[in-house]
């Protein structure tokens, strides 16, 4: 019990000491996910309002795969797009393999998704909502994504988080894609891995506190866009 008492001080010693290592790690972690979250919500967006808006052949297929999607396992993904980004593999040449860019690569897989079917479901609520006064105002559905996005904000500000959430804790895929090197490819959650498995707690519990304040963070932030979005329609 001792042990754990004294790596619980030494972790609070070095989140309020500012330790550059963990500092290092933190600043790893947000720029791969937060990249990852940008690029997943411009793919996804416009992907999940395409689904919420337009019939085509197959489109009921599209939307069970991109459900489905939102479950893959980390490691089959992590496992994929090291394979694409291999020296043998076709992506091979781009150098991606165990860099940053390589791990933003196999989040943005993971978190496209989460974003599309999310936005998929707030889009297509918006429009049948809407329905009637945009095509009174000769709108066509895709004529009106600019309007139903804008109205929509909030709400699909909540994917945005959901999948920067989805990336923020995610270990599985990286540590394939980015070898978990340190001061180079090492997040948050393949430093607290690696640093259990050596015993050195402190850094672990240092960086555990960090990644569940930032999830803590995440969902008051969602529950809060989610309930002023209530009350705007409401209001509305």
């Amino acid at each position: 019990m001792s042990t754990i008492q004294d790596s619980f001080i030494l972790a609070l010693q070095m989140m309020w000491q500012l330790d550059s290592e963990l500092l290092s790690i933190i600043a790893l972690s947000l720029r791969v996910s937060l990249t990852a979250a940008v690029i997943g919500s411009i793919i996804g967006m416009p992907l999940g309002a395409c689904l919420a808006l337009t019939r085509f052949p197959g489109r009921e297929a599209c939307i069970v795969v991109v459900n489905a999607c939102m479950g893959l396992p980390p490691v089959v993904v992590g496992l994929i797009v090291y394979l694409l980004l291999s020296r043998s593999g076709p992506l091979g040449p781009l150098g991606w393999l165990f860099t940053p860019a390589g791990m933003i690569v196999a989040q943005v897989v993971l978190i496209t998704p989460i974003v599309a079917a999310l936005s998929r479901q707030i889009v297509a609520d918006l429009w049948s909502e809407y329905e009637e006064q945009m095509r009174s105002l000769g709108l066509t559905p895709l004529g009106a994504v600019p309007t139903l996005i804008w109205d929509g904000r909030y709400s699909l500000s909540t994917a945005v988080l959901a999948g920067f959430g989805r990336a923020i804790a995610e270990v599985g895929a990286i540590i394939i894609v980015g070898g978990n090197i340190a001061g180079y490819t090492r997040t948050m959650t393949t430093a607290i891995s690696l640093e259990t498995s050596r015993g050195d707690l402190s850094l672990a519990m240092a960086l555990g506190i960090v990644l569940l304040t930032i999830a803590i963070s995440i969902n008051a932030a969602a529950t809060t866009l989610s309930n002023v979005s209530q009350r705007v329609h409401s209001g509305a």
